[in-house]
């Protein structure tokens, strides 16, 4: 089963938010339903502009805290290395 690390953005350079699941689909909609966060719904952070996948959960998980650890400046960096646009990737998920 894939496991999947996320970066959700409220706009280009906005909030961020550093997740991790196993079905990525219904996590993001989730999200964007305002139900899985909080911290999402309040910042309305729903763009997903970020996503990897990993095979097995302990690596995902080890990947999201590390993320989550990061300086925003990296953070930014990753987004932009695979995602130069901030386009929102959940409609190629779909």
């Amino acid at each position: 089963m894939p496991y999947y690390v996320y970066i959700l953005a409220s706009r280009k350079n906005g909030t961020l938010y550093t997740g991790v699941t196993n079905n990525v689909v219904r996590r993001i909609h989730e999200h964007l339903t305002g139900v899985a966060s909080e911290f999402t719904r309040r910042y309305g952070v729903n763009i997903l502009v970020y996503v990897e996948t990993h095979d097995e959960v302990e690596i995902a998980i080890a990947r999201e805290k590390r993320i989550k650890r990061w300086r925003r400046v990296w953070k930014i960096e990753l987004i932009e290395e695979n995602n130069p646009d901030w386009r929102d990737l959940f409609d190629d998920l779909m």
